[in-house]
């Protein structure tokens, strides 16, 4: 995993029990089989069959056998390979490994906040309206749930949830909708919280008290 716009990396898994020097490997990271992230040809780092969109944005540490990849964005998700090669004498190069990894990308969501959206004067037999939203976060949340809680008692709802993306930046912003009696005795507090994927947990909102 790496957050958006920092530095991810990509490990190759190889433990070089043989301690085989660099200058005598041919070393490549690829993207989905068919894009050349980086490739160090004999110790030398060559450009050549580099994708366009990975120039200038790797560095290699042979010392750990990791590529590091800069500036990551959510494009650049998706499975990677490294491949090993040795060339020996005058034989052909021969493949002595290949491992792969999966790249994810987060960008944290804003902390969830509730407006209301009721207006005019509250009936006792009317009803609140809410909404709870959050913006600028990757990849698509699970689900948001509303906390209302009163006299120390809590329910827990969950609703419906509006998920947009956008086309250009590709992060997502969320929007849950809340609809309830007028309380009539105690007072309330309201919170919504929204459920991450990836092992993130959850963010909460500023409590509501009405």
């Amino acid at each position: 995993k790496a957050f958006l716009h920092h530095t991810a990396h990509l490990s190759c898994f190889f433990t070089n029990s043989q301690k085989i020097d660099a200058n005598n490997l041919i070393i490549f990271w690829q993207k989905d089989t068919i894009k050349v992230v980086h490739e160090v040809y004999f110790g030398q780092e060559k450009h050549d069959h580099l994708s366009p969109e990975y120039i200038n944005r790797t560095k290699v540490d042979l010392s750990k056998w990791t590529l590091q990849l800069l500036n990551a964005g959510i494009e650049d998700e998706g499975r990677y390979q490294c491949v090993i090669m040795q060339k020996r004498d005058e034989q052909p190069a021969e493949l002595i490994h290949r491992s792969e990894c999966v790249l994810h990308i987060i960008a944290n969501y804003s902390q969830p906040e509730i407006a209301e959206l009721h207006t005019g004067e509250l009936k006792p037999n009317g009803y609140l309206n809410f909404s709870c939203s959050s913006s600028g976060g990757y990849p698509e949340p699970e689900e948001m749930t509303w906390l209302i809680s009163h006299e120390n008692i809590t329910h827990s709802s969950t609703a419906h949830m509006d998920v947009s993306q956008d086309a250009v930046t590709k992060l997502y912003n969320v929007t849950s909708k809340l609809n309830i009696p007028v309380p009539t005795k105690s007072r309330t507090n309201i919170s919504c919280l929204l459920h991450l994927r990836e092992q993130l947990g959850s963010l909460v909102s500023v409590p509501l008290g009405i």
